[in-house]
């Protein structure tokens, strides 16, 4: 289960961040693009929906990874908010990112199937309905030669777990790598008054990730904790 920490080019904390980056080099960063909600681009995944096949996506998500790296930072993957880059424009451009800046590891954000739980029936239909572009979506990551973990987990659950729901979620890995998406934190001031829903939630799930059965948990079902830099890469695919 790879641990990582995406960094977003134009959040107001970005010097902070970059240099928390440097500081623990063993921790892998990844780049979390941004077409959406951010000043400068469409509120909506709705809204950009409607306008992004007249932007300029390769050259706007481009202009973000170079401000990583021209900080020092090398990306060990990508990823995108609100999961854009499962249309495919932005697919597209950032597969190409990915192989043009060696950057191998991209984000397929396709939860495996767990039983319902607390999760609510409008956050299942949405994960759901993203495994009908999976195929090409996988397609299009071959052809530019990305990498992927074997599976993902975390959208389903975003906001809304806590340790139990953790530890069973641990308990139902299947083989192979997967990773964990997860948003923890501390809510202060400046949180709750930023453009997002995800404010106290963030605390519990600090909670959750640090609590000592969850670790417990994970020893039991041999899980490790890995990053994206240790993970063995997976076999070639032929164009």
């Amino acid at each position: 289960m790879p641990v990582n920490d995406p960094l977003a080019h134009g959040e107001d904390a970005f010097d902070d961040a970059t240099r928390l980056a440097r500081e623990n080099p063993s921790l892998d960063v990844g780049c979390h693009l941004v077409l959406v909600g951010s000043p400068g681009f469409p509120d909506t995944v709705s809204q950009l929906i409607a306008a992004v096949r007249k932007m300029p996506v390769y050259d706007l998500l481009s202009a973000q990874v170079r401000k990583i790296l021209d900080a020092g930072i090398v990306p060990t993957h990508l990823d995108t908010h609100k999961h854009t880059h499962l249309l495919p424009p932005v697919l597209e451009a950032v597969a190409r990112i990915s192989e043009e800046y060696k950057i191998p590891w991209v984000r397929r954000p396709f939860d495996f199937p767990m039983e319902a739980g607390g999760i609510g029936w409008k956050k299942r239909a949405v994960s759901q309905a993203f495994h009908v572009v999976r195929g090409r979506f996988e397609r299009v990551l071959a052809k530019h030669a990305c990498r992927s973990t074997d599976h993902f987990a975390g959208f389903q659950m975003t906001g809304n777990y806590d340790a139990a729901y953790l530890e069973r979620l641990i308990h139902e890995l299947p083989e192979g790598s997967t990773e964990f998406m997860c948003h923890p934190g501390i809510c202060t001031d400046e949180l709750r008054a930023a453009r997002t829903r995800l404010k106290e939630s963030r605390e519990a799930e600090l909670r959750a990730l640090t609590a000592p059965s969850v670790r417990r948990a994970l020893e039991h079902e041999n899980v490790r904790l890995t990053g994206y830099r240790e993970l063995t890469p997976p076999p070639a695919t032929s164009r």
